[in-house]
């Protein structure tokens, strides 16, 4: 009888897809993504319940009703619209599972835990054991009542055939054995109590996205299936395809001409790179120096470690936008397929992010960036982050695919200091207990393996760092001579700066400023820009990131001429970006910055040195940027050192050793702040805790048990999932986008946002939505609610919550301005309310 359900009926032409069916082949895809890991049994009953409680009357009138299959005079009608959301059809399939396991004893209570959540959550995101006011959340919902979960109903309607084939696989020790044996394997050497249990939560997490991905993927193909013609489903090009096209390409950089020193040694890093390919999965660090060619180093590892470990892709994590778009490029044209007219197949190489546009965002890319499935993904540390830790269920779908994988971290460094402790335990998760590798770049390696508690640190030994004489290549590749001219008992002003700029652009060509906020940015730029010496351009974050890419190509361009030019930016330019400078001014800020500002200078060593400056500005203060201020002040005190005793650093400000002790001071000033804390204010979880807790003993949640119960909690796990979730945010800033009409296309952009009906053509709306982060600036609330009582911020269309600047405050110059800096300009629009 089970057969005469159904579990969707496709909008286009009302085709209905059997329960029996979905819950087979979302089983069978569950049990593939599980068996990474070892889990395939696992997975496979999870998926095959998820949907249980569809074989109830309530849910089967509700979707008949929803898709005009039963009459609205019938007497089985329901209002669906009223019903939606409100019928369970996720409790019956996870209190199967809860009531059967639960009776094989201590173990048998774990396993069902481990996998009931699974089926409770795969709405909603992963849910909470105990809620943060002490509630037993999981133990309420596993008593739900059978009138709202239909478990016994759904069971009765199977026929003697399938309810023998059900118990068989229920009764089966192997679950069990699977699920606990895993759990047993997560431990090591150095675990405490918090490490572990925070470890059995991400394994939650990683069966959570197994059925996630598994429901997702069967139901998108059946509603579409020409999905099926797009997708890879985990099938791509041999490594050895792809190792072969790389080699034809460093064989080129290995022949060509005009190499110099700097071409030899990059060789000579990707040497080391290849060498270190046949190593045992495991975590690595790459630590070269700014332009030392790490990108196509790593490239060189991943293919070669995944060829040889038989791996299923590789990751790149990129810390910026700004930077990912070039990265993948030159990767793209190295291993991407293309067609007749030689345009790329996008076949290898996968981006996930937000800048790519409407025209770049294929519908290929679109669909395969929903659970990452391409040989070759780039994508974001947002990403990344939000897939391990961030609440609902778009972006944990992709979890389970970092499962034998190799991940490389471009600029590690850059890991949030809240986030220190929940990531180190989630690198060491995916490598001992995945099957994945690990690869952590950067010219300046924060100290993840000195971190306090210890049993939160990452262990790193020598023999896992890839370029094992780091000092000697530093110094080999060492282009810039630098020049601490900070003042002691004042600073320098704005028109000290200039003169400065002006004194390296007539020696040196072109200068580079960094600055550490938009508003020394811009005034600075506007000084520069006064004494016309040549062409000043401005970079920062109040300019969208179309306008930004603009300015920077401009840039390139000049410097490519060698044209001088003067390019004032904030942090944005430093991590990454490709761009060669004569001189870098870099106003004060942590000692991994102004190393990675440098690596801006004599980048590809045309000049025989570069020039670097550290200044301290008058006019710049920091007490609003924590993160800079902090890492400033523990630069100040290396510089000092280094001043004192020059040998101590081997007569090297920016060197490994600097480094080094600038981070003993930036983690150690930092160590309370690295599990995640929130406040007592915070609306989720409403007490001062952190997310480390939350989501290993979570302490403080049992003790509100234990206030109202008088008693211990008896479920085996204890976290608050979802909160934890909803506390967690990659970015912790609290801004609003808004629209900008930069150039033609942002002018253009606003207009068809205001103008389009987007009830009529909703796929339209959501195309132009997609463009608009393009052209897109955010800025913080205050800012926000002094433009909107000056008028300069519009809705696009009431109730939407999109907004537009007025075109009157956006600068082609340096973007988003509170004052009006344009004439006015009309448009007429006829508004859909």
């Amino acid at each position: 009888m089970m057969r005469e359900f159904i579990a969707h009926r496709r909008e286009k032409d009302g085709e209905a897809q059997s329960l029996c069916n979905h819950l087979s082949r979302t089983a069978i895809y569950a049990g593939q993504f599980a068996h990474k890991i070892g889990l395939k049994d696992a997975g496979r009953i999870i998926g095959l319940l998820h949907d249980l409680g569809k074989a109830s009357r309530d849910f089967q009138n509700y979707i008949q009703s929803a898709t005009g299959k039963i009459d609205p005079d019938a007497d089985d009608y329901v209002d669906a619209k009223e019903l939606k959301g409100k019928i369970d059809h996720s409790s019956a399939g996870a209190q199967l599972i809860y009531k059967t396991l639960a009776k094989k004893g201590a173990e048998g209570i774990i396993a069902a835990q481990v996998l009931s959540l699974c089926i409770a959550s795969h709405h909603s995101g992963l849910i909470d054991c105990l809620l943060p006011d002490g509630k037993d959340n999981y133990k309420r919902r596993m008593e739900k009542s059978e009138e709202k979960t239909h478990s016994d109903e759904a069971l009765s309607y199977l026929s003697d055939n399938e309810m023998q084939k059900l118990w068989n696989l229920l009764s089966s020790e192997t679950i069990v054995k699977q699920v606990i044996e895993k759990i047993k394997s997560l431990k090591e050497n150095n675990d405490s109590k918090e490490t572990l249990t925070f470890k059995y939560g991400l394994l939650v997490r990683f069966l959570f996205s197994c059925i996630i991905d598994a429901d997702r993927l069967n139901t998108a193909d059946f509603e579409f299936p020409k999905n099926t013609r797009i997708r890879n489903y985990g099938k791509y090009h041999p490594w050895n395809v792809l190792v072969d096209r790389l080699n034809g390409k460093i064989k080129e950089f290995e022949h060509k001409k005009d190499k110099n020193e700097v071409d030899d040694l990059r060789n000579e890093v990707s040497r080391h790179c290849f060498d270190f390919s046949s190593k045992v999965k495991g975590i690595y660090q790459l630590t070269v120096p700014t332009g030392g060619g790490k990108t196509l180093a790593s490239l060189r590892f991943a293919l070669n470690h995944a060829a040889v470990h038989k791996m299923d892709r590789v990751f790149y994590i990129i810390p910026f936008t700004s930077i990912i778009d070039q990265n993948a490029d030159e990767i793209r044209k190295i291993l991407e397929d293309k067609d007749e007219n030689g345009k790329y197949l996008d076949r290898v190489v996968l981006e996930h992010h937000s800048n790519l546009t409407p025209e770049e965002e294929t519908k290929r890319q679109n669909l395969l960036s929903e659970n990452w499935d391409a040989p070759i993904v780039f994508t974001t540390q947002v990403q990344f982050l939000e897939t391990l830790f961030g609440s609902g269920t778009r972006s944990v779908r992709r979890m389970h695919q970092l499962a034998n994988s190799v991940i490389i971290f471009d600029e590690v460094q850059t890991i949030p200091v809240r986030c220190v402790h929940m990531f180190n335990i989630a690198i060491r998760f995916l490598v001992n207990n995945c099957g994945a590798s690990v690869i952590l770049c950067t010219a300046t390696q924060p100290l993840l393996d000195k971190v306090d508690p210890v049993q939160r640190s990452l262990s790193i030994t020598h023999e896992q760092k890839m370029i094992q004489n780091e000092k000697e290549l530093f110094q080999k590749l060492k282009r810039i001579e630098v020049f601490d001219v900070r003042k002691e008992t004042d600073a320098w002003s704005e028109e000290e700066v200039a003169d400065l700029v002006e004194k390296e652009l007539k020696e040196m060509g072109s200068v580079l400023i960094i600055v550490n906020k938009k508003d020394s940015a811009r005034s600075l730029y506007q000084k520069l820009s006064e004494k016309k010496s040549t062409n000043v351009y401005h970079l920062s974050t109040n300019m969208c990131p179309a306008h930004r890419l603009n300015v920077l190509n401009i840039v390139k361009g000049r410097l490519d001429e060698k044209k001088n030019v003067i390019c004032v930016s904030t942090q944005l330019i430093e991590a990454g970006v490709d761009i060669d400078f004569g001189t870098v001014i870099r106003y004060m800020a942590g000692l991994d910055s102004i190393v990675q500002a440098a690596g801006r200078c004599n980048r590809n060593g045309k000049r025989k040195f570069g020039r670097v400056y550290i200044v301290n500005p008058k006019d710049e203060s920091l007490d609003k940027l924590k993160d800079i201020k902090i890492g400033a002040g523990d630069a100040d005190r290396v510089l000092r050192e280094f001043k004192n005793n020059p040998e101590m650093f081997d007569n090297d400000r920016l060197g490994i050793k600097a480094m080094e002790q600038f981070y003993k001071y930036y983690f150690y000033n930092r160590s309370k702040e690295m599990s995640y804390p929130v406040t007592a204010d915070n609306a989720v979880i409403g007490r001062s805790d952190d997310l480390f807790n939350l989501l290993s003993l979570n302490t403080n949640s049992i003790d509100e048990y234990k206030r109202v119960h008088n008693a211990y909690p008896s479920i085996p796990l204890k976290q608050s999932f979802q909160s934890a979730a909803k506390a967690f945010h990659a970015i912790d800033s609290p801004t609003r986008g808004v629209i900008v009409q930069y150039g033609k296309n942002g002018k253009k952009l606003v207009r068809s946002l205001c103008a389009i009906d987007r009830l009529k053509k909703p796929r339209f709306w959501f195309k132009m939505l997609k463009l608009a982060q393009r052209y897109s600036v955010n800025i913080y609330p205050y800012v926000f609610d002094d433009l909107y009582k000056q008028r300069a911020i519009h809705e696009v269309q009431k109730d939407t919550g999109i907004f537009y600047l007025d075109n009157e405050n956006y600068s082609d110059e340096f973007g988003l301005s509170k004052e009006i800096v344009n004439e006015m300009e009309t448009f007429i629009i006829s508004n859909h309310k």
